[in-house]
């Protein structure tokens, strides 16, 4: 399983739940959409379907 996720700009609306509850690994850009922080690596502590399960576009996605 993939350990890494990014944020696709195209489909982000800047709703911001991503960096609430993920801050080590999410930022807002100018604009307040996402951008994966550390290279998108996923901490340990969470699994990546905990992640993606956040977003409420499906802006997050595995790589």
């Amino acid at each position: 399983m993939t350990n890494k996720v990014s944020v696709d700009q195209d489909f982000c609306q800047a709703h911001g739940r991503c960096y609430a509850v993920f801050p080590d690994l999410f930022e807002p850009d100018d604009e307040g959409r996402a951008q994966v922080k550390n290279h998108g690596a996923v901490p340990e502590s969470n699994t990546v379907d905990e992640i993606l399960a956040v977003c409420p576009e499906a802006a997050i996605t595995s790589v």
